[in-house]
């Protein structure tokens, strides 16, 4: 469900990252509404910036947070993706800073430390093949993230970061 475009609650910012593997494979959480357990999506790993965090050194940290896999560098800004949404039963309103990055192995070198709420809401971690994101029958965020991916993997994607808006 989407929050009211008159919503006045304040955007926060956050940050995530499009993770490859060594085969080109998307790793994808897979998550759920604590409040509404039917309410589910898959999305890329990140979450909201600390108190005086920058978007890269935030979506390191939530990587290793939630997957236990640690990245040194990320690649570029590919978009930022500004959503309105219920989670919850409150309105949320988001403005996501998302890089490329890119892991030699899947392994996690920590264990991962999600937050309480992401426990809550944590069905499963899985790496996505590009060929099979387009089947995938359940909601993805970004909705147009197969052909994001596609075109990342083509090298037709755009050389400034895209703007999106759900």
């Amino acid at each position: 469900m989407t929050a009211s475009p008159t919503s006045t609650v304040k955007p926060r910012i956050g940050a995530r990252v499009l993770l490859l593997d060594p085969d080109d494979r998307v790793l994808l959480i897979h998550a759920l509404d604590p409040d509404d357990p039917t309410h589910h999506w898959w999305e890329l790993p990140g979450g909201g910036l600390d108190e005086g965090e920058d978007p890269e050194t935030a979506a390191r940290r939530e990587v290793a947070e939630e997957t236990g896999i640690l990245l040194t560098t990320l690649d570029r800004k590919l978009w930022v993706r500004e959503s309105r949404f219920r989670y919850k039963n409150r309105d949320h309103h988001r403005i996501d800073h998302v890089f490329l990055g890119r892991t030699p192995d899947t392994t996690p070198q920590i264990t991962p430390q999600p937050t309480e709420n992401e426990r809550a809401g944590l069905i499963e971690h899985r790496w996505w093949p590009a060929s099979r994101l387009r089947q995938c029958h359940d909601k993805l965020l970004p909705a147009q993230l197969p052909t994001l991916v596609e075109d990342l993997l083509a090298d037709r994607f755009s050389p400034t970061p895209l703007t999106l808006t759900d």
